[in-house]
């Protein structure tokens, strides 16, 4: 067992609990201490309830002690990612704009399973103001920092949840992907996190974003997410867009291997440039599924317009949720949003309609692509992490966050589950992601390719610093 329980997988805690080797009580206690010691440095908490996880730890111990736990995941130390609701906790949603000081009396379907299976909710972890960029800071809660190195940026826009992960502050945490904002800070802060297909996991209340706006699991391992994909994809009323009952064990085939699949190798999509270390480790990465047994083919993507489609749709989105604020509401808000408020509220309705009829043409693209295909894979993204306290990297031709995730954003408009697991780090010490992208609806196949690489390549948290 390793010496700091709170280092601990979901599933070794499990085992640990039903042999009694180990309390929840414990394992709760040692994730509020890691808290306490190193949050001040990465900033990944908006909210840490500690009296409320050691009481949930306490009840949890006793279900244990008399061999009847609540569910799949009771007495495993989690967190929420503060764009989704938490019944007793505010929803700030990384603003200043939005008042702690109202009736907080709802669970979003994500927070209500886990607690529904058992898990001891720890807090809640920073976002950009309502989740709009691809790195981690804001008006409310300042920076997030990268646990590899706190003067880079972890990502986003689920970064606090992504260094909670890596620094043992929990071992399950829900993120959302309304452009990669699972699987960006995913690969720069080397763990592993799934965008689910569309609708896998129910959400409420509906994102402002749309329906490319995804909710998953990001973790230390992959059969930790396999197994709180289990629990977070069980329908909700709420969202009338939620996949119908899939009633699946993700664990289950989970370590059946990827030999005979067909895999397609894009280093780059759109001929967009990539790091050149990043492309070597990825290559690298890409050429191990050859020895795991599959087909592995180089092919040339290029997805038309994604650029222009995906903006239509974010931008749309801004403007939806800033319609919300009134202007003195505004004036406490971060500009970058804003830029994107009135990139959307000058689009007119019919450069819209275009852009979900353009949409469609790419998810038929990638649907007929996987025809050929099992999965994908592609970088996760193009460069490793840049300074934390940018909207960008430092370069004279990035002119907003899509221009620099141009491999996360397309599987966002094509609604397919994508995943970033950790392939090698840079002669700088910082991590690099190989994203996997699976057919729609084929999660369990993500996973299994995911899973794969990880037996091969175990996913290595920071170096502790003091």
């Amino acid at each position: 067992m390793k010496n700091d329980p709170a280092l601990l997988s979901a599933t070794e805690l499990l085992a640990l609990y039903r042999s009694r080797r180990i309390s929840p009580v414990e394992v709760t206690q040692a994730c509020l201490d890691r808290i306490a010691a190193a949050d001040a440095r990465f900033n990944a908490f908006t909210l840490v309830d500690g009296d409320a996880a050691m009481e949930s730890a306490r009840a949890s111990e006793e279900r244990w002690l008399k061999g009847k736990p609540l569910g799949l995941v009771d007495g495993v130390p989690a967190t929420i990612k503060d764009l989704l609701l938490t019944k007793g906790w505010p929803t700030l949603r990384g603003s200043r704009a939005i008042s702690p000081d109202q009736p907080w009396e709802e669970d979003a379907p994500a927070t209500a399973r886990l607690r529904e299976q058992g898990a001891i909710l720890l807090g809640k972890t920073t976002t950009p103001e309502l989740g709009h960029k691809g790195v981690t800071d804001s008006p409310l809660t300042g920076i997030t920092r990268n646990p590899w190195n706190p003067a880079m940026t972890p990502g986003g826009s689920s970064g606090g949840a992504a260094v909670a992960a890596a620094t043992g502050m929990g071992a399950l945490h829900v993120g959302t992907d309304g452009g990669g904002s699972i699987r960006i800070p995913a690969s720069f802060t080397g763990i592993f996190g799934l965008k689910p297909s569309f609708g896998r996991v129910p959400a409420y209340p509906a994102s402002p974003f749309g329906t490319v706006s995804h909710v998953g699991p990001m973790t230390r391992t992959v059969p930790d997410a396999a197994l709180m994909l289990r629990v977070l994809a069980c329908p909700d009323p709420r969202d009338w867009y939620a996949l119908p009952p899939a009633d699946k064990d993700y664990m289950a085939g989970l370590d059946d291997g990827v030999a005979g699949l067909r895999v397609a190798f894009a280093p780059t999509l759109n001929g967009a440039p990539v790091d050149p270390e990043v492309a070597a480790l990825v290559r690298r990465a890409a050429g191990e599924f050859t020895d795991l047994g599959a087909e592995v083919e180089e092919v040339v993507l290029d997805l038309p317009g994604a650029t222009d489609v995906f903006f239509a749709h974010w931008s749309a989105g801004a403007a939806t949720v800033m319609a919300g604020f009134t202007e003195e509401q505004k004036a406490l808000m971060d500009p970058h949003l804003r830029g994107f408020e009135n990139a959307g509220a000058s689009l007119s309705l019919l450069d819209y309609q275009q852009a979900v009829l353009a949409r469609a043409r790419l998810g038929m693209q990638m649907s007929l692509f996987h025809r050929r295909h099992d999965i994908l894979l592609t970088p996760a993204m193009p460069i490793p992490a840049f300074e934390a306290g940018q909207n960008e990297p430092n370069r004279p031709d990035e002119t907003g966050w899509i221009d620099w995730t141009p491999f996360s954003y397309p599987f966002n408009l094509t609604q397919q589950p994508a995943a970033s697991i950790p392939c090698g780090l840079t002669a700088a010490g910082l991590p690099v992601g190989l994203q996997i992208v699976g057919p729609m609806h084929r999660d369990d196949l993500v996973l299994r390719a995911a899973r794969a690489y990880e037996m091969r390549h175990p996913i290595a948290l920071p170096p502790e610093r003091s």
